[in-house]
């Protein structure tokens, strides 16, 4: 029964993402916009080329924010990778942000006793 439901939840997945392909390719261009946009402001050296890129990061930006529903579709995509791994029995962890207590002293220790060594 628990293949059965991980089956089920792939092809269900699998026809989201396939739906949803369209504004995947679409937010694969706005994040080439950005990142192009980015990259060639932090090197631009004259005033308009700055507005020019400037101008196309935005564009980028804006049109990211247009294709909401491929959010769903990223959403999708990682539903399958997580079934692909359930029905392999390997385990998914999916990471967190944990608060952990940062002693200073840690990385000292570890390096005096590599010097003594």
């Amino acid at each position: 029964m628990k293949k059965f439901l991980l089956l089920t939840g792939g092809i269900v997945a699998a026809c989201v993402a396939l739906a949803l392909i369209g504004p995947l390719t679409g937010l694969l261009f706005s994040g080439l916009f950005v990142a192009l946009g980015m990259h060639f402001y932090t090197a631009s050296k004259s005033t308009f080329g700055k507005i020019f890129w400037f101008t196309v990061g935005l564009i980028g930006v804006l049109s990211a924010i247009s294709n909401i529903p491929a959010m769903v579709g990223l959403a999708a995509i990682a539903i399958i990778y997580v079934i692909y791994k359930k029905w392999n029995g390997q385990d998914v962890k999916i990471p967190t942000i944990e608060a952990k207590e940062v002693d200073p002293f840690t990385n000292f220790e570890k390096e005096w006793s590599n010097l003594t060594k």
